[in-house]
């Protein structure tokens, strides 16, 4: 992996992780369009950087994190499912669905009529009074987690699946996209951590030179794009999200089985 290479997937982490399109997706989608060999170490590249968009999120909620204990004790329960299937998953994560393309772009694709469903029928339902942070019931903090689970699977997002999974459970959408954003840190910080603990002996000094650059590039990109996306949701649903995942993932399917 080249320095440009480096820079250019830490701006692809950084703009899509808190996107519902699967930064894990883009990531690869990216690599393999950069023709970045595929390595041991560039699966570790792809997990690992997300931690610099993660550190976006520390710098605009410090306060949250230090002064809310009981709203950090729901994103503690939420986190739980993450962690046992990351945990359970890790190799078949890093070793066979990471490498595999068609399963991303199937569920781009799915997730994207999905995306596109739920909205509708969400804008049907009646709407209920956001709840803080520190009210949200435990059971839904847990079912919240849950659904973020879902996102073990590349394509999938992790954005995508926490958003959907708290609006379904009355959440407000302010709301849900501040608890994404928070149940990111230790999702995250668990992922990169034992990811490294796995692999990082074997890195040469040069990955963690690159290694450090996207995570930088991902952390200022992220930045950027958690405030635009607090902004955008003010006023927008997110189907236009789901159809942009619909194209790249037909696009991606059609080079496969047509090309």
């Amino acid at each position: 992996m080249s320095i440009i290479e480096a820079i250019l997937l830490g701006v692809v982490e950084g703009v899509t992780e808190f996107l519902p399109i699967s930064s894990t997706a883009h990531l690869v989608i990216a690599s393999r369009l950069l023709q970045v060999p595929e390595s041991a170490f560039l699966g570790s590249f792809i997990i690992a950087i997300q931690l610099g968009a993660i550190g976006a999120v520390v710098l605009l909620y410090w306060r949250t994190i230090l002064l809310n204990p009981e709203g950090i004790k729901r994103i503690a329960v939420a986190f739980v499912p993450t962690a046992v299937a990351g945990f359970v998953l890790y190799q078949l994560l890093k070793n066979v669905l990471l490498e595999n393309l068609a399963l991303i772009a199937w569920a781009l694709v799915l997730g994207g009529i999905v995306l596109i469903v739920f909205e509708r029928w969400y804008a049907a339902r009646p709407k209920q009074a956001a709840v803080p942070l520190e009210s949200l019931p435990f059971r839904t903090a847990f079912l919240i987690g849950c659904a973020q689970a879902l996102a073990i699977i590349p394509g999938v997002s992790r954005a995508g699946a926490t958003i959907i999974g708290g609006l379904a459970l009355g959440v407000g959408r302010k709301e849900i996209v501040e608890f994404s954003f928070l149940l990111a840190i230790p999702t995250m910080l668990a992922a990169t951590g034992y990811d490294l603990l796995k692999s990082g002996s074997a890195f040469a000094t040069n990955d963690w030179g690159l290694l450090g650059l996207g995570f930088i590039v991902s952390f200022v990109a992220a930045y950027a794009s958690v405030r635009w996306l607090l902004r955008f949701i003010q006023t927008h649903t997110f189907t236009g999200f789901g159809w942009y995942r619909i194209v790249i993932g037909g696009a991606i399917l059609a080079v496969l089985y047509i090309a």
